[in-house]
């Protein structure tokens, strides 16, 4: 089992409702602090090629005001690799990025992109930055992971969350030995596995009890319940289910 589940919140809606009015706030960076005094093991943020949320100023001042690790979400693009060597985050997470969804939908294909995948990661890989690539729990993903030397992976757990969402349990069960499975084949070929995408307080349990899981991020739900409890008291709540479930 690894050590201490962590928790990586993502303040990227932060950045979406700031970004909606137009001027400077709500401030992510100010939401990094208050993830950071809550508690969480790391901060993740994406920015994206539309800059939607997260604006290219606002990771220099993340980087700037946390102790704590930054995961870089990112699309495997020229210009988001040199973002991120310009940067050198704790880690980077290789996304899908369509311009038309509103979130990430889907895990990145891997398996048939793998030279491609394998050239662009080593820059990053060489450069000290931790990389992960966020697949769906496919044997041949997981897999090719592995072939191109990517240390970490994170399952989307995407489908797990909206079947649940819609109270389909057979197939949130389903998607959800999907998870177990994967979880376990990565470690086997040595990977370290995170997971994400749509977790809250119902769903959560089941994932963070996985052993072979290190890390979780979330942030969409957090960020939303922080409307109504604050940042804070939504992040102390992840944290004890977390626990619960590992313990």
């Amino acid at each position: 089992m690894a050590d201490r589940l962590r928790l990586g919140v993502n303040i990227d809606h932060v950045a979406t409702l700031r970004n909606a009015r137009g001027g400077a706030l709500p401030d992510p960076v100010r939401a990094a602090r208050v993830a950071e005094e809550a508690g969480a093991d790391g901060i993740t943020a994406h920015l994206r090629e539309d800059r939607r949320h997260i604006r290219d100023a606002d990771i220099d001042a993340i980087m700037a005001a946390i102790t704590i690790p930054l995961n870089f979400e990112m699309a495997a693009t020229d210009e988001m690799q040199r973002i991120a060597l310009a940067h050198k985050p704790h880690a980077a997470c290789i996304v899908p990025e369509r311009r038309e969804e509103r979130t990430t939908e889907g895990g990145l294909e891997v398996a048939g992109d793998e030279a491609r995948l394998d050239a662009y990661i080593a820059p990053l890989r060489d450069a000290g930055i931790r990389v992960s690539l966020f697949i769906a729990a496919d044997p041949a993903q997981i897999a090719a992971a592995a072939r191109i030397g990517a240390p970490v992976i994170e399952l989307h757990t995407g489908a797990y969350c909206d079947f649940h969402a819609e109270g389909d349990v057979a197939a949130r069960d389903a998607e959800l030995q999907r998870l177990i499975d994967g979880a376990r084949r990565a470690a086997d070929l040595g990977l370290e596995v995170h997971m994400g995408h749509g977790l809250c307080y119902d769903t959560v349990g089941p994932v963070a009890a996985l052993p072979e899981v290190a890390e979780l991020n979330i942030g969409h739900f957090l960020i939303g319940e922080a409307v109504f409890v604050g940042l804070p008291r939504a992040i102390a709540r992840m944290r004890e289910a977390m626990d619960a479930a590992r313990g």
